[in-house]
């Protein structure tokens, strides 16, 4: 008799008429046959799905490039389809489930004709956590399998686990002709069910990511009392041997992934990285907010990744691991076949095919790798991997880091006052946008805890959600805000940021333990200057000071601004949100 997951994949099958279908096992040996798969037989724009890399420099690393179109998260095509509006709220795109579903069955019908659907079962999480959710995602393409396999746990484990419990989040997923009009993200949170058709980019065809880990699983979260973040996990270990761990929260391009894979500036502190994304927290028995990390790979922004940046993502790009490397869209140097992209080490090579593989020059004003480009690398290949990374139980956090790319306004880094005010001060960051969606760069985006594009249900609730699971804990982590962003005025960033990072995160584990007092502003508790290891930093005290700043004057607009976002929610905006503004408001 044929079992429940059986039974769905035929009807899927039933509906997108593939030639055959291969049911993923997670194996070494599956890999490179997709990999060869993806080079001789499959096309995207008549493109091999893969272009080996020079494999003496970058091991099992391979190119693929999109369709033209394609390049990142289509967040106007992206729907949540509750029977009612309200529940998903002015933060998310709605449709009526029945509807949806009739539209996309028509754009479904047919679209793996002469293709093989893959099977990928999967674990968000360690397979023994109990925290982890077990999945299925099919799709027609092997650049979609090959990047699941490194970003999740691929494996007839999560069959199993599927087989014992009998519930499984399901996401179906095709390239379709890549018709940019008939390219949609529906979400089925009722059901647990993702559906995406005509894209092929990693944020829309790779359904445990946002799609799963944040969209579905925050409602999931609404629901069994736990958090799906967009979140770093990350240890920092200081000269005594101690690990103190946080969570971070920025929008795409605010560097969440360089903070997680920090090389510190100050000696005897390290930096142990357990994920650079996601973050799944629950109350764990002591009272306290325990983290897992749900996947298993990083998918980071490949421009600006550098020596100087990010020294030990370039360390893990480069290591031969069990799982394939990839990069998307980035340049190609065509003397020594290998990826490139603006802001990396040395001067531009001589001869380099751009992300879409014509002959680039410089001179034409364009970048030669799309300003979107990416890289998928397995988190294991890291030097910096915690060694609780797959620890079931997670591990504890003790603070918490909002932050945005403000060029000013907002200090290099503040303590909210409690939790209720620390979620309304998250709930009010905002950052500048840049080039991982679709809409202009550069203009600044009220962006909640950095979930707005992610929650996967009416953020009034989701901010009562947090307000709740505060009230639950026995010791809630500490909240923190920070902006590396700020410019002095010429326009030059004041804060060297990167490795000099460490000395905030310093002064935020000294204040969750207790040992230094701040100064307090309207906004939250700001560091006395003597407080921060400033030792060997060449910033005048003038701009020093601008960096931990708060004048009124200039927080009228911003509070005008924040009220307005707000409102928005109705009566679903909680009244301690309400609270907290207008403390603030009256602070001022």
């Amino acid at each position: 008799m044929a079992t429940l997951l059986e039974r769905w994949v035929d009807e899927q099958a039933a509906l997108t008429k593939p030639k055959s279908i291969y049911w993923c096992d997670g194996s070494e040996a599956e890999a490179h046959k997709l990999i060869e798969i993806g080079i001789r037989e499959e096309r995207i724009n008549g493109q091999p799905i893969f272009h080996e890399l020079n494999q003496k420099v970058w091991p099992n690393a391979y190119l693929h490039r999109s369709h033209p179109t394609d390049v990142a998260r289509t967040e106007h095509l992206t729907y949540v389809c509750y029977p009612d509006k309200e529940t998903a709220g002015p933060n998310n795109n709605w449709m009526d489930p029945e509807e949806a579903k009739a539209m996309m069955r028509k754009l479904f019908d047919g679209c793996m004709t002469g293709k093989t659907m893959y099977v990928l079962p999967y674990m968000m999480g360690s397979a023994d956590s109990p925290y982890a959710k077990a999945c299925v995602q099919l799709t027609d393409v092997s650049y979609v399998a090959i990047s699941m396999r490194i970003m999740t746990r691929v494996g007839k484990f999560a069959i199993e686990k599927i087989s014992k419990d009998g519930d499984f989040v399901k996401g179906l997923h095709s390239i379709g002709d890549l018709d940019p009009n008939k390219r949609f993200i529906m979400h089925f949170p009722l059901e647990h069910l993702v559906w995406s058709v005509g894209s092929g980019y990693g944020g829309n065809a790779l359904l445990g990511k946002k799609c799963f880990s944040l969209r579905i699983a925050s409602w999931l979260g609404l629901k069994e009392g736990w958090l799906a973040e967009h979140m770093v996990i990350m240890g920092i270990q200081d000269p005594e041997g101690e690990i103190t761990y946080i969570t971070a929260a920025m929008p795409s391009a605010c560097g969440k992934t360089n903070l997680a894979m920090m090389e510190s500036a100050l000696p005897g502190y390290k930096i142990w990285t357990l994920g650079d994304d996601i973050a799944w927290m629950n109350i764990g028995p002591d009272g306290r907010l325990w983290a897992i990390n749900p996947e298993a790979g990083f998918f980071g922004v490949a421009p600006g990744t550098s020596a100087k940046t990010n020294p030990n993502m370039l360390r893990t790009l480069k290591k031969n691991g069990f799982y394939p490397t990839l990069f998307t869209n980035t340049a190609l140097n065509t003397d020594t076949n290998e990826p490139w992209w603006e802001g990396m080490d040395g001067a531009a090579p001589k001869n380099l095919a751009d992300w879409q593989g014509n002959k680039w020059s410089g001179s034409l004003g364009r970048q030669a790798a799309h300003p979107n480009s990416r890289f998928t690398v397995s988190i294991y290949n890291a030097p910096t991997l915690s060694k609780e990374a797959d620890n079931p139980k997670g591990v504890p956090i003790s603070a918490m880091i909002f932050g945005g790319k403000r060029t000013a306004l907002i200090p290099l880094v503040y303590e909210s006052l409690n939790w209720q005010n620390g979620v309304f001060s998250a709930a009010r960051m905002g950052s500048e946008t840049t080039a991982a969606a679709v809409h202009q760069v550069g203009v600044l985006r009220r962006d909640p805890m950095a979930m707005l594009p992610f929650c996967g249900y009416n953020m009034g609730d989701y901010f009562k959600h947090w307000i709740n699971l505060g009230k639950k804990m026995l010791k809630p982590p500490k909240i923190f805000c920070v902006n590396w962003f700020r410019q002095d005025n010429l326009g030059n960033f004041i804060w060297p940021g990167f490795g000099e990072n460490i000395r905030v995160l310093k002064w935020i584990i000294d204040r969750a333990k207790g040992k230094v007092k701040g100064r307090e502003t309207p906004i939250g508790v700001v560091p006395k200057l003597e407080d921060m290891n400033l030792h060997g930093l060449n910033i005048d005290k003038q701009n020093l000071e601008k960096l931990f700043e708060v004048k009124l004057d200039d927080w009228k607009q911003e509070i005008e601004d924040v009220r307005k976002f707000l409102e928005q929610f109705g009566d679903r905006m909680p009244k301690e949100m309400w609270e907290e503004y207008n403390t603030l408001k009256n602070n001022y």
